[in-house]
């Protein structure tokens, strides 16, 4: 077709697509998430989902089946049968290695093609500095098993031509058979399982999850502009490697969703930071994940704790959060009062960048399953205990008293009873509450009113005459 019947076709199915998603909205009573409504971004994925012949989607490893759509997996499939996608897990170094384990028993049971992988520890290998924390992973890295280990540049790399050209092959043999199927020559055979001259990768994701860091860290040197703002890359690019591989970087896409909010998307880098409006529902999906001791360690705070008639183990609260962290660094608004958006935005970014450790569980696995239990309840676990709480309270009703008042009673007639005491002694006291312990006031003179004989409930005051003048008396 030409380009202006294309153009026209395009625009046509995205206006019907997003109008099935406003009706579905609308109708199932659902909260749709930002995603993107360019035409112009959606494009880009379009051509390089036509070009590519394996497609990588780069997910963050802390939670990848957030950054992980599985509809643009089987959408690559309708374009072509034989085209595969390949989970490049991105930050993979904030991840113990328990975890990594658990990762890949997750996605070996699901048969998904998954690679382990840092962009930010193979830039600074290549430029000659080594990280800290990739140190301690080198040992990992030269493990025996393939699975588990980061793969570093050069292993990246073949990786993925490897896959590639296995999917070319594929392809070729494929029509190889269909069209000349009565046809048999050696010629044609040599010709199907010949590798092929040059392959193309094509990068897709999520905004902010690494996909530019990755090609200028495979590259060699910064060709795409990096930033920790989402939405840098504008246009598709295409980088030759070498004659044998070519690699493709697709703008960043948000993806519509129903399960996820924009509080969660906002504390996971999808959307700016910088744009939110509401930034205590963010950091409280920030304080819901992350431990207490761990929030304390770290920016060296004291959160108060929670209290008596609440779950001990509840996370912060966002406004405890934010008060304490702006206590400690001085963030004070015009207004006099704390700057909890400064100090929101440093958090948030804290936590993308992995200042704030943290991580999900692969589905269907818990921490009793050989992973080291953090120590951190979930939300429903925190919901249902207070809920309990609760429950327990009304249902005893007036047997709230403390405990230690019955160890006292009953700790005071063993001593009677023993002629331990005297019994003057052993003198009870009232069981007065706390209220009643308040500083004594003095008492307010109100001898001016007097009683209401009709008994109206109105005080009446009392009224002095002054005597008539009568006259001069009579001597």
């Amino acid at each position: 077709m030409s380009v202006e019947e294309l153009d026209a076709n395009e625009k046509q199915a995205f206006l019907v697509w997003r109008r099935s998603l406003a009706r579905l909205e609308e109708n199932e009573k659902l909260v749709l998430t930002p995603f993107e409504k360019n035409l112009d971004i959606w494009r880009q994925l379009w051509r390089v989902l036509e070009r590519s012949d394996l497609l990588v989607m780069v997910v963050d490893a802390r939670d990848p089946l957030f950054y992980r759509c599985p509809d643009l997996e089987e959408y690559a499939k309708e374009i072509d049968k034989h085209k595969r996608t390949l989970l490049l897990v991105n930050k993979a170094d904030l991840l113990p290695v328990s975890m990594r384990k658990k990762w890949a028993e997750y996605f070996r049971l699901h048969k998904v093609l998954f690679v382990f992988w840092s962009a930010k520890a193979a830039t600074a290998e290549l430029e000659g500095k080594l990280l800290d924390h990739w140190k301690m992973q080198n040992n990992m890295r030269k493990s025996d098993d393939p699975e588990t280990k980061i793969h570093g540049r050069d292993e990246l790399l073949a990786r993925l031509q490897y896959e590639a050209e296995e999917i070319v092959k594929m392809r070729k043999s494929a029509s190889d058979t269909s069209t000349s199927s009565n046809i048999h020559s050696p010629r044609n055979n040599a010709e199907g399982t010949s590798a092929p001259k040059s392959v193309m990768v094509g990068f897709v994701g999520y905004p902010n999850v690494g996909k530019s860091s990755t090609i200028n860290a495979l590259v060699g040197q910064k060709r795409t502009g990096v930033t920790s703002t989402p939405g840098k890359t504008k246009h598709f690019q295409t980088l030759i490697i070498s004659d044998e591989l070519t690699l493709c970087d697709c703008p960043g896409l948000v993806f519509p969703s129903f399960s996820s909010s924009r509080y969660e998307m906002i504390a996971s880098g999808v959307l700016p930071i910088d744009r939110m409006t509401e930034h205590r529902e963010a950091v409280q999906v920030v304080a819901n994940r992350v431990q207490r001791h761990v929030i304390e360690d770290i920016y060296k705070i004291k959160l108060p704790k929670p209290k008596p008639y609440e779950s001990q183990s509840r996370p912060p609260q966002a406004s405890e959060f934010l008060r304490a962290y702006c206590a400690s660094r001085g963030y004070v608004a015009s207004s006099g009062l704390p700057d909890e958006t400064r100090a929101a935005r440093q958090i948030l970014k804290d936590f993308i960048d992995g200042k704030l450790p943290h991580y999900e569980m692969p589905p269907g696995m818990s921490a009793e399953d050989g992973v080291e239990d953090d120590g951190n309840p979930s939300l429903s676990e925190v919901l249902n205990s207070d809920a309990s709480d609760v429950e327990d309270s009304l249902e005893n009703g007036t047997e709230t008293t403390p405990v230690s008042e019955h160890v006292l009673d009953d700790l005071s007639s063993f001593d009677l009873a023993n002629g331990l005491v005297s019994k003057k002694a052993t003198v009870k006291k009232s069981n007065a509450s706390h209220k009643h312990h308040k500083k004594p006031q003095r008492k307010k003179d109100r001898s001016w009113r007097v009683g209401n004989d009709d008994e109206d409930g109105m005080p009446v005051t009392r009224v002095f005459q002054k005597p008539v003048n009568s006259g001069p008396l009579n001597g």
